[in-house]
């Protein structure tokens, strides 16, 4: 799981790069597999929650046979601040037994009057055979983090752990 999660830090942070100009984030799967290496789609639609649902239908179905997968996407948590923007990134590792982990980066919008920053990420849900190691999982996310040089610095510049 561990490396399911490496990758979604790594995606994360992409995506954190993406919104910190102020886009709105197209739905991205990361994939990774031994056999077809790391690969990423983008599910572009009219309307953002179609995106995401046709990114869901192949997380879900792993057409691509991946060995651990990522789908990030744009949407909301609710924090005792309030509703709060949030990259929303669900993470698989699809070998036996399944598990998954759903986290979410929460993040000020770049229009905001305060500009741009990324918070704290949060753990959401856990679905696996075993307890969670969540020390491990933030570390691992971390890793993925910082393994992409220009996200790591964006969300290094605008970090805000205050929430």
């Amino acid at each position: 799981m561990e490396r399911a999660i490496e990758l979604a830090g790594f995606f994360a942070a992409h995506g954190i790069w993406c919104v910190s100009d102020g886009e709105t984030l197209i739905p991205m799967l990361a994939q990774e597999s031994a056999a077809n290496g790391r690969s990423m789609l983008r599910f572009e639609a009219e309307q953002l929650e179609d995106g995401v649902a046709q990114a869901q239908a192949h997380f879900e179905s792993n057409p691509d046979g991946a060995d651990r997968a990522t789908l990030v996407y744009d949407g909301y948590i609710t924090l005792p601040t309030g509703r709060t923007d949030a990259l929303c990134v669900v993470i698989r590792s699809y070998a036996s037994p399944v598990a998954t982990l759903t986290m979410a980066v929460p993040y000020r919008h770049a229009e905001s009057p305060d500009g741009f920053a990324v918070h704290r990420p949060k753990f959401v849900e856990w679905q696996g055979g075993s307890n969670p190691d969540y020390q491990a999982f933030g570390e691992a996310f971390f890793r993925g983090v910082d393994s992409h040089r220009e996200a790591s610095a964006v969300w290094t510049e605008h970090n805000d752990d205050s929430v």
